[in-house]
């Protein structure tokens, strides 16, 4: 049986959670699933230019962990664009910092770390 995985943080979700093909209805395209955090570490490492080590402390996890999600996330990105699917960017395993209005995950660094709250960005 597989480690759980540690939540990792995310600042703010995405503005928009489905990117489409234009001019094909969605409900005839395949999905590619971009779970939060991936979208995260993207946006960290590709968006704002941070080193994977920076990334790290941001998601709250290991270098080696942001190198798999980023790699698992730009296969996702890359699949959806070749092969004409719809981009759909949902769950995972997060938390965010503060509640986040339409999402119920909440909570969890007290568990983890004793107090205080997520990493300082």
């Amino acid at each position: 049986m597989p480690r759980s995985k540690i939540p990792r943080w995310v600042e703010n979700p995405p503005p928009i959670s489905v990117f489409k093909p234009a001019g094909v209805p969605a409900r005839n395209l395949p999905v590619a699933l971009l779970h939060l955090d991936e979208y995260e570490a993207l946006r960290l490492a590709d968006y704002e230019g941070l080193n994977q080590e920076e990334v790290a402390v941001r998601l709250g996890v290991s270098r080696p962990t942001v190198s798999r999600i980023l790699e698992s996330a730009r296969r996702t990105v890359a699949q959806a664009l070749v092969e004409g699917r719809s981009l759909l960017i949902q769950g995972g395993p997060v938390r965010f910092p503060a509640p986040v209005p339409g999402w119920r995950g909440r909570g969890g660094w007290r568990r983890r770390h004793g107090r205080g709250g997520p990493p300082q960005m």
